[in-house]
């Protein structure tokens, strides 16, 4: 054998672990077949429903369905809301305990979906791979967390009930908690008390 085809060989072989572990998702068999999925987050302020788009956004879409599933959002704080901006949650349990998080996943920002009014994103760190637990919603059409020269936000989804919670939410008065050092949590705890996967709808 070749030196060419070893490397040819050991690139197949290195090509198909990663390409196992992509497949090989937390949250890939469920509702596997429904490509959007729904689910209902049930709010101290009232129930917002999201459709997800797992065609465009297949990774994170079943990242956090995974988390729904385990009943990981429930009982947690919507803990960051800039006005006209972003409302933020997923991280925090009551009192401001951070949650645990399992491994981070791929960026899909470049899956055509944008930052738009009402749409719901994974929220990350600097690293665009960073993701993990935490979602924001946009509050208006934030055309700069789309990706451009630089890796942008991961869209994976729209609310297509309760725009009106979230509006409320939204409005909510703000300070500096110095537990998370964020200028912007609600003065009042804002409570996402449980995330419902919805059924899937009959055909």
């Amino acid at each position: 054998m070749t030196k060419l085809s070893v490397f040819i060989f050991l690139c197949t072989i290195l090509s198909s672990n990663v390409l196992a572990k992509i497949q090989k998702q937390p949250g890939e068999n469920i509702q596997k077949d429904n490509f959007y999925p729904t689910v209902k987050f049930e709010t101290s302020m009232g129930d917002i429903v999201i459709e997800m788009n797992r065609r465009k956004a297949p990774i994170t879409v079943n990242n956090f369905l995974n988390y729904v599933k385990r009943g990981e959002y429930d009982n947690t704080l919507f803990h960051r809301i800039i006005p006209d901006y972003i409302v933020q949650g997923g991280g925090y349990a009551p009192e401001y305990k951070a949650k645990k998080a399992s491994r981070t996943i791929f960026n899909e920002s470049g899956n055509g979906l944008k930052n738009d009014g009402y749409t719901i994103a994974m929220a990350r760190e600097d690293d665009p791979h960073s993701a993990k637990r935490q979602f924001f919603f946009n509050m208006k059409d934030n055309d700069n967390l789309n990706p451009g020269k630089t890796w942008g936000y991961t869209v994976f989804g729209i609310i297509i009930e309760g725009t009106d919670v979230l509006d409320k939410i939204a409005m909510a008065e703000t300070e500096y908690k110095a537990l998370i050092r964020f200028q912007d949590a609600p003065k009042e705890d804002i409570l996402l008390k449980q995330a419902i996967i919805m059924p899937e709808p009959k055909l």
